[in-house]
């Protein structure tokens, strides 16, 4: 079964434009779960302009199902608050400082060396490991020496193609995907998925494990509200679902 994680960050960006706790985001991670949300996704940056530290402790304490923490894992406050909160998975995203969305994955060839330091600082703990990477084979080569558990596959080459021409814009994900299993490596994927090109991925996609999805389902939930629209992409993660 592919999982279904809903990144809530754009719900902190909302309570942060006006100040106060409205939206809750820890009752938007709760709502998640009991909407059907086989995990929640968090993405604190070092400004705070949407998640913010203290979220994530709150966040922590009503998880039931799987907790994702995302970011720069080269500012050490992201390294501490993990080591902290302890999620089940950490996702590496070689973010600069200020960057307002995750724009590519690691060169794992390049940041070899770093990868394979930091990795096991969560994995000693218990935390799976999850790296953004791009869907390029030698790049997935890599990745399974630095000793993660898995890749998530940065899957915006992927939406902008698919209007276009989805064949071609899926092919290289195959690829990426087929490599990562055959390095013994578990797939996550996301960036820009939505409720038209999701399933296709889904579909397309050998043993994908896992899909994080925020921006467009937090979009498709202010028209068509939060349960319907969590309930409408676990639709798409559902074999021979039409």
């Amino acid at each position: 079964m592919t999982k279904l994680s809903v990144n809530i960050n754009k719900f902190a960006t909302i309570r942060n434009s006006r100040g106060g706790n409205n939206p809750d985001v820890v009752k938007a991670a709760v709502d998640a779960q009991r909407f059907g949300a086989d995990g929640v996704t968090v993405h604190p940056r070092p400004d705070e302009r949407h998640i913010r530290y203290k979220d994530v402790f709150e966040i922590k304490k009503i998880i039931t199902t799987e907790f994702n923490i995302e970011g720069n894992c080269q500012e050490q406050k992201f390294i501490d608050l993990v080591l902290a909160v302890k999620p089940e998975q950490v996702t590496l995203v070689p973010d600069a400082l200020g960057q307002i969305t995750s724009n590519h994955g690691w060169d794992t060839i390049r940041h070899m060396d770093y990868l394979k330091k930091i990795i096991p600082i969560f994995k000693n703990v218990g935390i799976r490991v999850s790296i953004f990477v791009d869907p390029v084979v030698p790049m997935i080569s890599a990745a399974a020496e630095t000793g993660t558990d898995r890749i998530e596959l940065y899957t915006e080459s992927y939406a902008n193609k698919f209007r276009i021409n989805r064949e071609e814009a899926i092919r290289p994900y195959v690829n990426a995907a087929k490599k990562a299993k055959e390095m013994g490596l578990g797939v996550n994927a996301g960036h820009d998925l939505d409720l038209e090109n999701l399933k296709y991925f889904f579909e397309h996609i050998p043993g994908l494990d896992e899909v994080s999805i925020g921006h467009a389902l937090i979009c498709d939930a202010l028209y068509l509200g939060y349960e319907n629209a969590v309930q409408l992409y676990k639709r798409q993660l559902k074999p021979g679902n039409k």
